[in-house]
C-alpha cells in the first residue's frame, strides 16, 4: 500500500503528515521513505509500523544527524504488512539488498579492511582480495571484512600454491596456456582444458576455508585421498596429500585454541566514543578462532544493542546458511533479539541461539573481543585526532569560519596536449572519499596534440563542476541550494596562473563569494589565494599544509592514472584506424575478442573471421596490414 504526498517534504505539512501517519496500521511490516523524485531513502522494519514511523517525526525524538537529514527529505511513505516480525526482517533484508538505499548504510566502508571475493558469476571464478564490496552481480560472494590483512594474504598465497586455480584475470597467450599450467598451479582455464563444472568443484573447496570450514574440508580431502590410493591414482593422492598438509599448516598459523570445542559460535562486541564505533566479530569453529572480522559504524546511529543487532543483520544477510553458527554471543542485549533468532534459525534450518553471557568462559570470550574493539577504537581516534588537527590548522591558515569538512582537489594531466584529462578528488573530514571521485575529459578543441593549455583546461573543469550552481545575479547561494556535495574548500594544483583562470570562471557564475578556492604550487609548496600576488606565509611541514599536499598528490595520481588509460586506448585504436574499411565499432569488437594488438597481429585470416562483423575480405585486409610482405 502507498501513502502518497505532494513533492513538498512532509515535515513542512504537519496536518497532512498527521493524517498520513494515522493511515499506517499498528502491525508488523516494512516501511519505505521516499524523496521528492521517487528515490528510496530508507527501508526499515517494525513489529508496529505506525509507532515506528511516527517516532521519526516527533520533535522530542533525538535522531542522529544522518537520519535527521533523511527525515527532512521524506515526501512519501510506503509500507508492506507482514504476518510476523521475522517475516518483516527477512523482507527488509531482501529489499535493502535489492534497492541499496543511501540511508540504510549503517556500516562505514572506509576501505580499511579487505574482503575476499569469489566471482561465481563467471564460468571460471576468480579469487582475489578487494577493499571495495560491489553488489553488482548477485552470484559473486564476498567474505570478510578481515582485520588481519597479513594473515589473509598469507592464506590466499597458500591456497593458490596448492590448489590448481585461475591465476590471471586475462590470458597471457591466445593459443596456449602459460607457465602456471606446466607448474600445476592452474588447470588451463584460458584454453578451457578443464570444464566449468570441474573447476567449480575446486573453487567450492577453497570457499570452505573462508567459510570457517577448514576441518570439514580436511576430512573430505582425506576421504578422497584414500579412494585415490585404492584406485592406484597415486599422482592424484599426492596432490590431495599436499593440500591436506597445507591446510594443517594454515590452521596452525591462524588458529587460537579456545575452550569448549563442541559448538560453532560467533562472538561480537563493540567499543565506542562520541563519534566512532568499532565492532569486532570473532568466528569460532571447533574451539578454534578461525576468523576475525571488523566493522565501523556511526556511534550516534543507535544504542550499543541496536548497533550490534544491525551489524548482525547485515552480516548474516550476505552469508550462506552453512556459515551461520548455532550460537552467537553478544556484548549487549539486542532490542529485537527474538526476531533475529527466529530469522537466523529459519535461514540455517536449525535452532540458532543468542546469548548475552554474564560470567565464566563465555563472558571472558566477550571481554577478549571487546578489548580488541577498544584497541581498534584507539587507533581510529589517533587518526581522527591527526586529521582534526590538520583541518583546524588549515582553517586558521585560510581564515575559514568553520572547519573544511569537504575538500575537493583538481589537477590536469596530458602529454603535450594529447589525451588531456582532469581529476576531481574529494576528502571528507581529512580522509579520501573515493566514492565521490570524478574524471573529466577535456573538451576544449584548442587543447590537442602539440598544443596544451592548462589554464583553459582548469577553467573548463571548474565551470562544468559548478555550472549547476551558477547564479544569474550577484546574490548569496543559500545552504539549501548548495546541497550535500558542495565543497567547503577547492584546491587547484598549480600556481597563480591556474588560480586566476578558475577565479574568472567563478566570477562569471557569481560564485566566487561562496566557493573558497586556493592553489598549491609544487616547487615550494606555496599556497595562493585569489587576488593575492604573493603566497601565504606558511611552513611546508604544518599539519594544514600537509593535508593540502595529500589532496594535491591524490588528485595528481588520479589524473595521471586516467590519462594513461586514455593514452593506452588511443594507442590501441591508432593502428587499427589505419586499416581501410575498419570502423570504430569493428575495432571495438576486435579488441574485445583478442584483447590486444599483438594477438590481432598474430591471428590468421580464419581466426579474424570468427569476430562478429569481420568478413573474409576485411579479414584479409587486416592480415595484409600486419603482414605486408
Amino acid at each position: 500500500m502507498t501513502v502518497s504526498t505532494e513533492n513538498k517534504p512532509l515535515l513542512k505539512q504537519p496536518e497532512l503528515l498527521e493524517s498520513r501517519l494515522k493511515e499506517i496500521p499498528a502491525e508488523p511490516g516494512v516501511y519505505f521513505m521516499r524523496s521528492s523524485n521517487g528515490d528510496i531513502l530508507y527501508i526499515g522494519k517494525s513489529k508496529k509500523l505506525r509507532s515506528r514511523v511516527r517516532s521519526y517525526f516527533r520533535s522530542a525524538q533525538k535522531l542522529s544527524d544522518r537520519i535527521a537529514m533523511m527525515v527532512r527529505q521524506v515526501t512519501e511513505i510506503e509500507f508492506i504488512v507482514t504476518d510476523s516480525e521475522a517475516e518483516a526482517l527477512a523482507l527488509e533484508a531482501n529489499l535493502v539488498k535489492k534497492h541499496q538505499p543511501y540511508y540504510n548504510v549503517l556500516l562505514k566502508d572506509d576501505k580499511k579492511y579487505p574482503y575476499v571475493c569469489i566471482t561465481w558469476s563467471e564460468d571460471y571464478p576468480r579469487i582475489f582480495i578487494t577493499r571495495k564490496r560491489r553488489a553488482t552481480k548477485q552470484r559473486d560472494r564476498y567474505y570478510g571484512p578481515y582485520v588481519d590483512t597479513r594473515l589473509l594474504r598469507y592464506t590466499l598465497h597458500i591456497i593458490k600454491r596448492v590448489f590448481p586455480l585461475r591465476q590471471r584475470r586475462k590470458p597471457l597467450f591466445k593459443d596456449r596456456p602459460c607457465l602456471n599450467y606446466d607448474l600445476g598451479r592452474c588447470p588451463g582455464v584460458c584454453q578451457s582444458l578443464i570444464t566449468p563444472e570441474e573447476y567449480h568443484q575446486i573453487v567450492q573447496k577453497v570457499a570452505m576455508v573462508f567459510q570457517g570450514r577448514s576441518d570439514e574440508l580436511v576430512k573430505t580431502l582425506e576421504s578422497q585421498m584414500e579412494k585415490a590410493v585404492e584406485k592406484l591414482e597415486f599422482e592424484k593422492a599426492a596432490q590431495l596429500r599436499d593440500q591436506i598438509k597445507a591446510l594443517y599448516n594454515l590452521n596452525a598459523e591462524q588458529k587460537v585454541s579456545l575452550p569448549d570445542d563442541t559448538v560453532s559460535r560467533d562472538a561480537i562486541a563493540l567499543a565506542a566514543d562520541d563519534k566512532h564505533c568499532c565492532i569486532q566479530l570473532f568466528q569460532i569453529r571447533a574451539g578454534k578462532l578461525v576468523g576475525r572480522l571488523g566493522f565501523f559504524a556511526d556511534a550516534q546511529s543507535g544504542t550499543p544493542g541496536a548497533i550490534l543487532q544491525r551489524v548482525l543483520e547485515e552480516h548474516y544477510s550476505t552469508v550462506e546458511a552453512v556459515e551461520i553458527p548455532t550460537e552467537i554471543l553478544v556484548q549487549h542485549e539486542l532490542p529485537e533479539g527474538e526476531i533475529l533468532t527466529e530469522w537466523l534459525s529459519k535461514q540455517k534450518g536449525r535452532k540458532v541461539s543468542l546469548v548475552n553471557p554474564q560470567r565464566q568462559i563465555k563472558a571472558e570470550l566477550i571481554e577478549m573481543v571487546e578489548r580488541n574493539a577498544h584497541y581498534e577504537l584507539e587507533r581510529t581516534q589517533r587518526v581522527s585526532d591527526r586529521n582534526n588537527q590538520a583541518l583546524q590548522d588549515l582553517a586558521t591558515i585560510l581564515n575559514l569560519p568553520e572547519l573544511p569538512k569537504r575538500i575537493e582537489g583538481y589537477d590536469i594531466s596530458h602529454v603535450q596536449g594529447s589525451n588531456a584529462v582532469a581529476s576531481q578528488v574529494v576528502f571528507v573530514d581529512g580522509v579520501p572519499a573515493k566514492q565521490h571521485y570524478r574524471h573529466y575529459k577535456i573538451k576544449n578543441p584548442n587543447v590537442k596534440i602539440g598544443h596544451s593549455d592548462d589554464f583553459a583546461s582548469m577553467a573548463e573543469v571548474l565551470g562544468r563542476r559548478f555550472r549547476q550552481y551558477a547564479q544569474p545575479h550577484p546574490q548569496p547561494l543559500s545552504h539549501e541550494d548548495r546541497g550535500d556535495d558542495f565543497p567547503d574548500l577547492v584546491m587547484i594544483d598549480g600556481g597563480k596562473g591556474q588560480l586566476s583562470s578558475v577565479v574568472k570562471v567563478l566570477q562569471d557564475m557569481n560564485l566566487l563569494e561562496v566557493v573558497k578556492v586556493v592553489s598549491l604550487a609544487k616547487k615550494r609548496e606555496e599556497i595562493f589565494l585569489p587576488g593575492e600576488s604573493i603566497p601565504l606565509d606558511t611552513d611546508a611541514e604544518q599539519p594544514g599544509v600537509q593535508l593540502l599536499r595529500r589532496v594535491r598528490d591524490e588528485s595528481h595520481r588520479f589524473a595521471v592514472s586516467f590519462h594513461r588509460q586514455q593514452r593506452l586506448k588511443s594507442s590501441r585504436r591508432s593502428r587499427l584506424e589505419e586499416i581501410p574499411g575498419l570502423g570504430f565499432q569493428r575495432q571495438k569488437q576486435l579488441l574485445a575478442h583478442f584483447h590486444s594488438i599483438d594477438y590481432i597481429r598474430e591471428a590468421s585470416v580464419e581466426k579474424l573471421t570468427e569476430v562478429s562483423g569481420i568478413g573474409q575480405n576485411l579479414a584479409q585486409e587486416i592480415y595484409n596490414y600486419f603482414h605486408p610482405n
